[in-house]
């Protein structure tokens, strides 16, 4: 992302947000550009970078239908349910581990 604006951690002007930031006011880019990026420093390693996107530009978040919503629980209640011994363990399977506790 060449030529785009770029500031210090905390340092952004009003009118910018992440898409955390866009998400927590109920928006969403909307399909706009990149306006500026943040860039917080870590020692030994690259900076951490946040893409800005203008907050007069956001659009509102689409609402969850009925049909979302339904896929939604599917797919979750499929991540709850152990390959190995098949029962639904009420939590969401560790990936690293692949299989549930008691099947360890």
């Amino acid at each position: 992302m060449a030529g785009l604006p770029v500031y210090r951690w905390r340092l952004a002007p009003d009118g910018l947000a992440t898409r955390r930031q866009l998400r927590a006011l109920g928006l969403r880019p909307g399909g706009q550009e990149v306006a500026a990026q943040i860039e917080r420093p870590r020692r030994k390693r690259g900076p951490l970078i946040a893409y800005l996107y203008r907050v007069e530009l956001a659009l509102p978040v689409r609402p969850m239908t009925a049909a979302k919503a339904a896929a939604l629980a599917k797919a979750n209640s499929a991540r709850r349910i152990c390959p190995s011994c098949r029962r639904d363990v009420g939590y969401v399977i560790p990936a690293h581990l692949g299989v549930c506790n008691p099947c360890t």
